[in-house]
């Protein structure tokens, strides 16, 4: 028999899609004892800074339970990374990293304000052009001037204007005849060319009703579901879809995908991420044929045909043995699948390693947030529109390869009603923070101000840890999709750098970051750039930002690397303390 956890703040999942919420009476009784009681906790790990940090910000819904998301890059090139985070019918937001732990929102006079005119929904960042500047693309399901029925709005892009504005190129890149009803964007480099391709997730090709009531009973008809866009970079100036080119014949209700190399290859595969995958078309793993111009359909041998409500998805090497394992998102168990290697399917181990809690989960992040040297995991929950009963989020810690949910004791159990999640380094302080897009609830009387909430990591007993960034030479500038390899002691950790889809219509930080635990010192890092081309380093430093820039031609160099951070200072300052005292 199943064992079951629940969720203690949210045990509604009687009511369905639609929601009369059945439970909603006990459930907000339970709200009330576990909020109430853990604001007499002292300190915990982790600090709501929403307001201090001068965020003001709410997703507001049309209709339905879509949207919002997040995205995280440094538009200006200042070295701290900022935010742009959409509003559905709010208007979005562009937070702009003032280096103190504050951050001031930049959207008036951006170039932005366009898209106040549609109901935005995701966001993902690439350097589109090559120009060494992050460009941002914005996901709509329709516009605020005037709704229309589905397909029912285009998608945005802005060419970044080096760190001063936005420049509108949505038509000039051929994307303005794209009417759609679009979710989740995602960055990667397909074909290795070094110009980011683009993913983007397409929910309905025809849908007449109020999306407010979509559930199982008005899902019935697959002919409603949408193909997605597979988006061709043509040398920086033109998006061109190239779905059926490589080969990809389903529709699907699609909340996005994430480009991840889940075979070690060097290229980019697809995890793509569909709702009513047991109603309609499940969630499918595209493997890329590079240097072919084709994706392999590998969804039923690999044993990832999820049928399942797939929300978002992260991508994590949790148990340190050089394969990437996904947690993918859902209405009630939540999928975490785990690499097995070559022929062999992938095996969902949520159960048994700790993960298997009953929720409604949109956004998660794999990230080593105490700095042991393995991976922990954040879930963002939230219940669906019109229910809108209390559920808190999910903040699992690592523990040897089992999971412990401590999202109470961390002060991350926020009872918003959450959606996207990014991770990134506000402060420059070596740890990672947590940003939660959360709704407006749609029905009057809910329990907390539901807003988007900023939470600072203030772990006391974190160990070493390093951040990598990357410099792209013929890749994309960030380098999107690209492997970065740490050896510390017994340890050999992976990261991908995201481009995107990884958690819920939202993108975390480029920037690679590794917990080290006790290691005082990097014996190597290797790259793997996306195509297969393989760079390495050794006898690195620790806490301490590396950035590291591709070598040109490949092979086993050394690269050039640029070191910043609070290691090297400190390195200096002891130099010449130790050069005056011989002098003297």
């Amino acid at each position: 028999m199943e064992t079951v956890k629940w969720n203690k703040a949210m045990p509604n999942f009687l009511a369905g899609r639609k929601g009369k919420a059945l439970l909603l009476p006990f459930a907000l009784i339970l709200f009330h004892f576990t909020f109430f009681s853990s604001t007499l906790q002292a300190q915990t790990p982790f600090t709501d800074i929403t307001e201090q940090a001068g965020i003001n910000h709410q997703f507001v819904v049309f209709e339905g339970m879509f949207g919002g998301g997040a995205c995280v890059f440094d538009f200006n090139k200042d070295g701290f990374e900022d935010l742009f985070i959409t509003g559905g019918m709010n208007d979005d937001a562009l937070y702009l990293n003032n280096g103190d732990g504050t951050l001031r929102n930049g959207y008036e006079g951006s170039g932005l304000e366009i898209t106040r005119h549609y109901v935005t929904q995701g966001a993902a960042a690439a350097d589109v052009n090559r120009d060494g500047w992050v460009d941002l693309f914005v996901t709509t399901i329709t516009s605020r001037d005037s709704v229309k029925t589905i397909p029912r709005a285009i998608n945005l892009l802005f060419l970044n204007q080096e760190g001063k504005s936005f420049r509108n190129v949505t038509s000039e890149y051929g994307l303005d005849q794209m009417n759609s009803f679009s979710t989740g964007p995602s960055f990667g480099d397909f074909d290795a060319d070094g110009y980011p391709d683009l993913y983007v997730g397409n929910y309905f090709r025809a849908y007449d009703g109020e999306l407010t009531y979509i559930n199982d009973a008005t899902i019935v008809n697959a002919n409603q579901t949408a193909t997605s866009y597979l988006l061709h970079n043509e040398k920086g100036k033109a998006f061109r879809d190239v779905f059926t080119g490589y080969g990809l014949k389903y529709r699907g209700y699609g909340f996005g995908a994430l480009f991840t190399d889940f075979d070690n290859d060097g290229d980019l595969d697809l995890l793509v991420n569909h709702d009513f995958g047991y109603k309609a078309v499940p969630s499918f793993l595209l493997e890329n044929r590079y240097p072919k111009k084709a994706f392999r359909d590998v969804s039923k041998e690999k044993e990832m045909d999820l049928k399942i409500n797939a929300m978002g998805a992260a991508a994590g090497d949790y148990d340190n043995n050089g394969l990437m394992d996904y947690f993918v998102t859902n209405i009630r168990f939540n999928k975490f699948m785990v690499n097995q290697g070559p022929g062999k399917p992938f095996i969902d181990k949520a159960e048994e390693s700790g993960l298997g809690y009953f929720a409604i989960s949109w956004g998660a992040n794999f990230a080593d947030f105490d700095q042991d040297g393995d991976l922990d995991l954040f879930v963002s929950n939230g219940d669906l529109n019109p229910n809108d009963v209390p559920m808190a989020n999910f903040y699992f810690v690592n523990k040897d390869g089992k999971f412990e949910e401590s999202a109470r004791a961390a002060g991350l159990n926020d009872y918003g009603v959450g959606r996207g999640s990014v991770v990134f380094d506000l402060e420059n302080d070596g740890d990672l923070d947590i940003l939660v897009v959360n709704q407006k609830p749609v029905l009057d009387g809910y329990p907390v101000p539901s807003m988007t909430k900023l939470f600072r990591n203030d772990i006391a007993d974190k160990g070493n840890w390093v951040k990598i960034a990357l410099k792209g030479a013929d890749a994309e500038s960030r380098g999107l999709g690209s492997r970065v390899e740490v050896v510390a002691g017994w340890r050999r950790m992976i990261r991908e750098i995201e481009g995107g889809g990884s958690t819920h219509d939202s993108q975390s930080s480029a920037i690679a970051h590794f917990g080290l635990g006790t290691a005082t010192a990097i014996d190597e890092i290797n790259i793997t750039w996306v195509g297969g081309k393989k760079q390495t380093l050794v006898n690195q430093p620790v806490n301490t930002l590396l950035t590291i820039e591709e070598a040109k031609g490949g092979g086993k160099e050394s690269g050039r690397m640029l070191l910043a951070g609070l290691g090297v200072v400190l390195a200096v300052i002891l130099l010449m303390v130790l050069r005056k005292n011989m002098r003297s």
